[in-house]
């Protein structure tokens, strides 16, 4: 990528991971047989199940490689940075995620902001050439 990435590009990419992480299937034990008969349901029935009733259709293939490209760039925080990062990536609101940390909603902010510009200033940094590499001679 030959642009900059900024906070705003990083914080936006990190929104969509976690709805991509919220739409893909739900992990259920393999081999779980029923014997009892499907019911079918009314919408009133059903209505306190309302993720079945309004469930998002699955990611697409691009958009599970783009949260598996977010989720490494997690690896650069620590564990309490990760969690705080994350929770902004679901929306969570400032005070609530100040209460997990123990923090003022402003700390709380100013925290998420420093780990996004840990993380913006990991992927804009260039790779170092490799010395190693042998230097073709045109004559």
């Amino acid at each position: 990528m030959d642009e900059l990435w900024t906070i705003d590009v990083v914080a936006d990419r990190f929104t969509e991971a976690a709805r991509t992480a919220r739409r893909l299937p739900r992990v259920t034990v393999q081999g779980y047989v029923s014997t009892w008969p499907v019911v079918a349901q009314s919408e009133l029935e059903a209505y306190p199940d309302r993720e079945r009733l309004y469930r998002l259709p699955p990611p697409s293939p691009k958009d599970v490689d783009l949260m598996l490209e977010v989720m490494q760039w997690v690896q650069v925080l620590e564990l309490d940075e990760r969690h705080l990062v994350w929770m902004r990536a679901k929306r969570y609101d400032w005070r609530e995620i100040g209460k997990r940390f123990g923090c003022d909603r402003t700390t709380a902010w100013r925290r998420w902001k420093r780990d996004m510009q840990v993380v913006t200033d990991k992927l804009n940094a260039k790779p170092k050439p490799n010395a190693t590499k042998p230097i073709a001679i045109r004559s």
